[in-house]
């Protein structure tokens, strides 16, 4: 159900139940309260009367009472729950408790419990119930629950605490507690990777040539605050469990990973590691690898990738039509193909970004592009950095020609690699051309977020629940695309002028 929207069928209920309720006032109008039946006779006519008046009453109350309708007056809908967290709702199979303590005092706390009420009506397998410790102190002890805004969300033998006044957090709740497994992301360290510990916001949005990734990118310095922690902290918010992998310093991929995050590496992989990489894909792992401009692949490492489908030349997209301000660099990609990962996806950007070349995947392995840049984006050469020499006989990395046409962006992967043992599940990889989309910088705008969710969400199976997207605080910013940009120049700037010149040349000329 959108937000605001009226559903319908419970209004025809109504009506029928509304209907129900003249007809029984009519029919008391119309049935004499005396007939000329015998004694016994008269009797059973009272009595069939009463029980028809009763069932009908029944029938009608119990179906309004299984198809009510929730009405939300006030203009921004402020009683009415999300369409993500109504639809966590509609997808419960299995019982989930729900006990809410606020307090009467607290307006955001009193708004909750009424979207609370709603969620609850809406499937029976919620079982709300709030609570005000003021007038029920013995209740929130129990619970021990010594502050408001708390809710106790219990499923299966499993118990979450959520602190909040958003329906949406109590949405993720819900599928937390309904996790029967703890889902770990793990994020690679060791090569200059953004930091997932960082705690910087960092929200500046810039240009290209502020982001250092033409061909003089080698000089970069990776600041604090251009890290990772954002995305770090979308996951913990979603439920995931968060650790960080130093390959170097390990001899494999822990177990506990259900999913490993390469964010932008900038200096070359061991062998070593390379090779752990493989046997945790071989085991049926999750990869989600962002390698940005510049990055070299180890030779292992780029046989690997391209036994998923892909291979990284040394060049940067460039796109005239569909980027961000005023930069082509800053590709924008404005519609997506329909898939579990891309639906529901507007406008998102990334800032410098290298094509992929699709290429045949193994045998056993399947490759998918998942978007692509616009049809009038090129390509053009740049310079690697952070290389460590891995020995002489390395071959240096593969370029081409300037490309021109739409370029592929991001490729998923999902098989098996040869050497997989009976019964392993399949491997899942995704693979994009930039790491700063999910930056602390990028983040948190337009689709952005989004997607980075949406691919770690299929990356660890999850992609068929319901995405609730948890909030990132940002700027209030409006981007635009190139194309957006002059479209309103042309509408605000040039036609609205004369637009109003046109008018008042025709009210000149019909009073000549």
């Amino acid at each position: 159900m959108e937000q605001g929207q009226i559903e319908f069928a419970p209004i025809l209920w109504f009506l029928g139940w509304a209907l129900a309720v003249v007809a029984l006032f009519f029919a008391g109008l119309c049935l004499p309260l005396q007939t000329r039946f015998t004694r016994v006779k008269s009797l059973f006519y009272n009595l069939g009367v009463v029980a028809a008046a009763l069932i009908v009453a029944a029938l009608a109350s119990t179906a309004i009472i299984l198809h009510d309708v929730h009405i939300d007056l006030t203009r921004e809908k402020i009683f009415t729950p999300s369409q993500q967290a109504m639809k966590v709702v509609d997808d419960l199979q299995v019982p989930v408790r729900l006990t809410y303590f606020y307090r009467g005092q607290d307006p955001s706390g009193r708004r909750l419990k009424e979207v609370l009420d709603v969620m609850g009506r809406r499937n029976a397998l919620l079982a709300v119930r709030t609570v005000d410790p003021d007038r029920e102190p013995s209740v929130a002890q129990s619970y021990g629950i010594r502050t408001a805004n708390a809710a106790i969300l219990e499923a299966e033998g499993r118990k979450i605490v959520v602190q909040t006044t958003d329906e949406s957090e109590i949405a993720i709740g819900i599928q937390r507690v309904l996790r029967e497994k703890v889902v770990t992301a793990c994020f690679l360290e060791g090569h200059n990777e953004f930091p997932m510990d960082n705690f910087e916001f960092h929200t500046h949005v810039e240009g290209i040539a502020g982001h250092g990734h033409d061909d003089a990118s080698s000089s970069v310095v990776q600041t604090t605050g251009h890290g990772i922690g954002r995305l770090r902290r979308a996951l913990e918010a979603q439920g995931y469990e968060t650790r960080k992998v130093v390959l170097a310093t390990a001899p494999k991929v822990p177990d506990a990973c259900r999913v490993l995050i390469v964010a932008n590496p900038r200096t070359t992989f061991l062998p070593a590691e390379s090779a752990a990489l493989e046997a945790f894909l071989q085991q049926g792992g999750s990869v989600f690898a962002m390698l940005d401009l510049g990055f070299v692949l180890e030779p292992r490492l780029a046989a690997l990738v391209e036994k998923l489908g892909v291979v990284l030349p040394q060049e940067a997209v460039v796109d005239p039509l569909s980027h961000y301000s005023r930069d082509a660099e800053m590709v924008a990609v404005t519609a997506y193909p329909s898939s579990p990962i891309t639906q529901n996806l507007s406008m998102t950007f990334y800032p410098g970004i290298r094509p992929l070349m699709a290429v045949a995947p193994m045998k056993g392995v399947r490759a998918t592009a998942l978007f692509s840049s616009s049809g009038d984006s090129y390509t053009r050469s740049v310079q690697p950095v952070g290389v460590r020499e891995i020995g002489t006989g390395s071959p240096p990395p593969r370029s081409r020609a300037e490309q021109r046409g739409p370029q592929v962006l991001a490729v998923i992967a999902e098989g098996q690699l040869p050497g997989a043992s009976a019964g392993t599940p399949q491997l899942r990889a995704a693979i994009i051309g930039d790491g700063d989309f999910a930056s602390n910088s990028f983040l948190p705008y337009l689709s952005n977020s989004d997607l980075a969710m949406s691919l770690v969400r299929w990356l660890v199976r999850e992609e068929r629940s319901t995405a609730v997207a948890s909030r990132i605080p940002v700027p209030p910013m409006i981007l635009l695309s190139s194309t957006q940009m002059k479209t309103i120049f042309l509408l605000v700037e040039l036609l609205l002028p004369l637009a109003v010149i046109a008018l008042g040349v025709m009210v000149w000329w019909r009073r000549r």
